[in-house]
């Protein structure tokens, strides 16, 4: 009589010793970035030192960087959020207060997997859970705005500074704009089949996930985040490295820099229409910056693209009125104004 033999599911020491293993290879790798995008620019047929050149270097070396930075970033915050399913948050901003419910959304924004792709399902599921309005905004602001790659990225690309401060006016902006919305009382501007719902409570399962389920939750997080937006950055970096290499720095100063004090409003402007992820729009972030450009303008600028994306606005209009949509985008829009005036007054 024979037995099949069982799979055998990879122990937790496997597990650690793998990602040991790999995090080694990852930093080896990393170091050798610069020296190769150098190496690989020198043995093409193009002018050395000529605008072509910086922009093929700019794009062989960050295009690698950036990849490897998202995956190393969303794997650790794969491993993070296993702690916090939909249900799990949605229980736990129920019956919040506004204040205290609007601090706690835009804390949980930061750790929850979910961008503007999820608005519909999870506002519906949030306001009928019996979250209060005010709330539930300040965590669709803080989700898509300050999540865990944006933060990553600019802290690796930009330094702790930047994303710290970064961190701080992206939570002011989620949670202020979230509790006026709250204080305006606009439910009755819900449509109406969203004020109909109303969910049952709750029901959480004890937490049973093994360290080994967590670390699977991570690599699934890199197979499904990378998957879908590595095309996102590097179209984000073809722009960004176009602007490294042809874009003069003096004029960029004079269109974006903090002299000039239209620039600010100017990028919300032009950010609005667009579309793009945190982690496609960050090295445009990184050539602005490099070229001269003030930080609140581009830091404006970036807002707007995540936070107040016109794709996003034409999905919530499946569950808000026009006036609420207004009302949400007149709000945030002119918290990003002040944290892009502040950044340049701070920073300039």
């Amino acid at each position: 009589m024979t037995t099949r033999a069982l799979p055998l599911k990879r122990s937790t020491g496997a597990w650690i010793g793998g990602l040991a293993l790999a995090v080694a290879v990852w930093f080896a790798l990393y170091r050798q970035l610069q020296p190769f995008s150098r190496w690989a620019v020198a043995q093409l047929p193009i002018p050395q030192g000529s605008a072509l050149a910086s922009s093929v270097e700019f794009f062989i070396y960050d295009t690698p960087k950036v990849l490897m930075l998202l995956t190393l970033v969303v794997f650790a915050m794969g491993v993070v959020r296993s702690f916090f399913s939909p249900e799990r948050t949605r229980a736990i901003l129920a019956g919040k207060r506004e204040g205290l419910g609007n601090v706690a959304a835009a804390g949980l924004g930061i750790f929850t997997p979910f961008c503007s792709c999820s608005a519909v399902p999870l506002f519906v599921g949030f306001v009928s859970a019996g979250v209060p309005l005010g709330v539930t905004f300040s965590f669709l602001i803080a989700a898509p705005m300050i999540n865990e790659v944006a933060l990553g990225l600019l802290f690796a690309l930009l330094g702790w500074k930047v994303a710290l401060t970064y961190l701080a006016f992206g939570l002011t902006i989620a949670i202020v704009s979230g509790w006026i919305i709250g204080r305006l009382h606009l439910e009755g501007w819900l449509e109406e089949w969203v004020r109909n719902i109303r969910a049952g409570d709750v029901d959480l399962q004890p937490d049973e996930l093994t360290w080994i389920d967590r670390f699977e939750a991570g690599w699934d997080a890199v197979k499904e985040i990378v998957g879908k937006v590595w095309y996102w950055i590097i179209a984000g970096l073809a722009v960004g490295a176009f602007i490294h290499g042809y874009v003069p720095a003096e004029l960029l100063s004079r269109i974006m820099g903090a002299d000039a004090w239209w620039s600010v409003p100017a990028a919300v402007l032009l950010g609005v229409p667009m579309y793009s992820n945190a982690a496609g729009i960050i090295p445009v972030v990184e050539a602005l910056l490099g070229k001269g450009a003030a930080l609140g303008t581009v830091l404006a600028f970036m807002m707007s693209v995540i936070a107040l994306s016109l794709p996003e606005m034409i999905i919530l209009r499946k569950v808000l009125s026009v006036k609420l949509i207004a009302v949400f985008v007149a709000v945030v829009a002119s918290g990003i104004l002040a944290v892009g005036f502040l950044f340049n007054f701070l920073f300039s």
